[in-house]
């Protein structure tokens, strides 16, 4: 199954500075391409685990026996580590965001380019939907979605034209969807304005922020000391986090000082934030808006 070429391949996993007998985890394992450049570098004693809650990932599960797919959401990481025996890990791995495989499939609702029912579920198990967002929300939650996740000013404009619509009959696709918000979308921004609603929609669908929480705070607790966590996100709402955690180990708020007045932070940032070459994005259109930002535990 086609999922494209791996972002930031080298940087990412050379920002794990591997130990050949240490335990990793890839916890959006996707294609497989960084799982398979972690597992280049590991010997015969070294382990790999990777995560993905989306079934059609299931597909490229690698066939080593260093390698162990777990069919879950991230957010369970430590969970379902231990169920395999593990309590501590020498580096973690995070591709944030939407595969390239998941954009490319029209039937998932993900892509602003395909007509496609009202989906967006990375994995099938999960309950929300976009279409029960859009159908069933009320307009106060309407408006915090496309505010927080979107970060769109016009977010009550937006409400109210869908709920306006919503009474006549159901708005079952992302075509419908497109065609009730047009009066919102001028011409020279539709495609950016169009990206952000299901940007928004997406994130709230997936519970993708509170899913990121839950994992960073778990690697810092499953996370050997001296050894490094590699994330790579797409939107400033992910970069924020991810950045404030590395830095204070918290998402709001300053850390404690010690007793001469330092931050105690359990992190120590390893270099600067890392973006793709302009020759990585001509060839992975979809590395344009990556950030990498790379951690070791103190």
């Amino acid at each position: 199954m086609d999922y494209h070429n791996p972002v930031l391949l080298k940087e990412t996993v050379d920002g794990l500075n591997i130990n050949p007998n240490g335990v990793y985890v890839d916890v959006t394992f996707g294609g497989g391409g960084h799982s398979k450049e972690i597992l280049s570098r590991l010997g015969p004693k070294g382990k790999l685990f990777g995560f993905d809650q989306d079934e059609d990932a299931l597909e490229n599960a690698l066939d080593d026996d260093r390698f162990v797919l777990i069919p879950e959401n991230f957010r369970y990481i430590k969970r379902f580590l231990r169920f395999h025996g593990i309590t501590e890990v020498d580096g973690i791995l995070a591709d944030l965001g939407v595969s390239s495989h998941q954009f490319d499939v029209p039937e998932r609702g993900f892509s602003t380019r395909f007509d496609a029912g009202l989906d967006m579920r990375m994995s099938k198990k999960n309950e929300l939907d976009a279409f029960k967002v859009i159908n069933e929300y009320d307009d106060e939650n309407l408006k915090r979605v496309f505010y927080d996740y979107g970060e769109l000013k016009n977010a009550p404009a937006l409400s109210r034209t869908i709920i306006d619509a919503r009474e006549k009959k159901a708005i079952q696709t992302t075509e419908e969807l497109k065609s009730i918000l047009g009066k919102h979308l001028p011409a020279h921004f539709s495609n950016k304005i169009l990206a952000q609603i299901y940007q928004a929609v997406r994130i709230e669908v997936n519970q993708e922020m509170d899913v990121l929480k839950e994992f960073l705070e778990q690697s810092l607790q499953i996370l050997k000391p001296e050894r490094r966590l590699s994330v790579i996100s797409y939107h400033s709402l992910e970069d924020r986090l991810v950045k404030r955690f590395m830095k204070n180990g918290m998402f709001e708020g300053e850390p404690e000082r010690d007793l001469y007045g330092n931050f105690s932070v359990p992190f120590k940032l390893i270099g600067k934030l890392i973006v793709p070459s302009e020759a990585e994005i001509r060839i992975n259109n979809r590395a344009r808006s990556a950030k990498l930002r790379i951690a070791e535990k103190k």
